[in-house]
């Protein structure tokens, strides 16, 4: 059996308590069957960056699937005395009902477009919100920053050496997952190896060689157990008149008389631009052209792009902190907002309204789709009212949210819609992609699809999100209703 993270617990119970009470309130005032409609989006990209990546739908569905009360949950939620004994009754045979729409994993997504809509009945759209945010937010937001930093390495390989650093052990083994998807190479974290099927790499730490009476010895012991894989790492006592001298004497002595070749050598603190410009002249000099330098220490995508600016020697990178946790933007920031309600079967579109104008919604259960020009470049994302007929064969009336008084339309343009139905009646109807095809296809997007204007670090281009006409009349009928 595929180990996943519900093998061994359940983890239903992993909610925010007014999903609860709510869901209480709903049970006893008899609109437990009331069907909505609930979309997932987000606000504002992280790192201000151009986009985001779509991760954690694998987990999801996980979790749709998995999603029961035990007795004991029970138990302890009957020891709260605010739930009525129906209620408990309910839960205890409680099978998620719904439907869930949602863009494949590893889509390239940008701010207020459905990236997941639930049509449920209320209590079940009610009760999967919190674990369902929780998995899109943190695997995006993973995904998304190693994509920055895979691109800042300019083709050169990175590998995720963040476990020790995230922020438990889920975090870690999911992160892993997230950063594969992301574009990274490879993982440290061994069971994120054995659950996913990622590549596993790992060598020495400085303890190895600090156990030995002499670095020379430490290396020499390590060739000798790995003589097809052997990296060394350097900076134990002093790079330049140490580390490479030793890694060099070790390829010579130990793993030239097996017909092997000196794999690479790490460097984790110093000057990582000079010490490897100084390493590379030093391996080059011994013939040992072919042996890679790898660089670590609290790397992410403006340090490595500051080293290929110097110059640096280096093959590739391992990333930690910085990457498993986001540092520079630890929080991705999808939320969860009601859009309809099912009233004698017929959907009311709702609207939330904020001072704050970006944190109105979208009403409604809309399409989104990607437009795409001839060339196979994605001009905008486009929201229109669920039912629309779109002819591409002819002008397409937009409006921009913002510039909303002009008149635009897109002509020669395709249209693609990015939602696909993953349950349906409860039941997934979806299959479910191989992570290595979703890795792919991120890749496959930001090489084909997506502007490179969008790709910058910094003041990247706006992909903007238009909607048809009918959907910005709906919203803007709405918010004048609440006038």
């Amino acid at each position: 059996m595929k180990k996943t993270q519900f093998n061994e617990r359940n983890i239903s119970m992993v909610m925010d308590m007014y999903e609860l009470t709510m869901s209480n309130g709903y049970f006893s005032n008899d609109c437990k069957d009331t069907i909505v409609a609930f979309d997932v989006f987000y606000r504002t990209n992280p790192d201000n960056a151009g986009f985001a990546i779509f991760a954690g739908l694998e987990q999801v569905v996980e979790y749709i699937r998995n999603m029961h009360f035990s007795e004991e949950d029970i138990e302890f939620l009957r020891s709260k005395q605010l739930f009525s004994e129906e209620f408990l009754k309910y839960l205890l045979n409680f099978k998620f009902r719904g439907d869930i729409y949602a863009m494949p994993e590893g889509t390239i997504i940008y701010p207020n477009e459905p990236i997941m809509t639930v049509v449920a009945p209320l209590i079940d759209a009610q009760l999967i919100e919190t674990t369902l945010l929780l998995e899109i937010n943190h695997q995006s937001l993973i995904a998304t920053k190693t994509n920055r930093i895979v691109r800042a390495a300019n083709g050169k390989p990175v590998s995720d050496f963040g476990a020790r650093r995230a922020h438990n052990v889920d975090a870690a083994v999911y992160g892993a997952r997230a950063a594969y998807i992301g574009g990274a190479v490879g993982t440290a974290t061994v069971l994120a190896g054995q659950m996913f099927g990622i590549p596993i790499s790992g060598t020495m730490a400085h303890s190895w060689v600090m156990s030995f009476d002499n670095e020379f010895e430490a290396f020499k012991a390590y060739a000798e157990n790995y003589p097809d894989s052997t990296v060394l790492l350097v900076d134990t006592y002093d790079v330049l008149k140490s580390g490479v001298p030793n890694a060099i004497r070790v390829a010579n002595e130990v793993l030239v008389p097996l017909g092997k070749r000196l794999k690479g050598i790490r460097i984790d603190s110093g000057d990582l631009a000079y010490l490897s410009k100084e390493s590379r002249k030093l391996l080059d000099a011994a013939g040992l052209e072919d042996c890679i330098i790898m660089a670590s220490n609290s790397l992410d995508e403006y340090t490595i792009y500051s080293l290929n600016r110097q110059g640096a020697k280096l093959d590739g990178y391992g990333v930690g902190e910085k990457l498993i946790t986001s540092s520079s933007t630890p929080v991705f920031g999808a939320v969860y907002k009601l859009v309809a309600v099912n009233k004698k079967g017929e959907f009311v579109p709702k609207i939330k309204i904020s001072e704050t104008a970006e944190k109105i919604t979208n009403p409604g259960i809309k399409e989104v789709y990607r437009v795409y020009d001839k060339s196979g470049k994605a001009v905008a994302d486009y929201l229109s009212v669920k039912g629309e007929v779109i002819d591409a064969d002819k002008p397409v009336r937009y409006v921009d949210p913002i510039n909303y008084w002009k008149n635009r339309s897109f002509t020669d343009c395709t249209f693609k819609p990015l939602q696909k139905q993953i349950f349906k009646d409860g039941e997934l109807v979806y299959e479910l992609p191989k992570l290595s095809d979703i890795r792919s296809y991120v890749r496959h997007q930001l090489d084909n699809e997506i502007w490179q204007e969008e790709q910058r670090f910094e003041n990247s281009h706006t992909h903007y999100l238009d909607m048809s006409p009918a959907m910005f009349e709906l919203k803007m009928s709405l918010l004048h209703e609440n006038d």
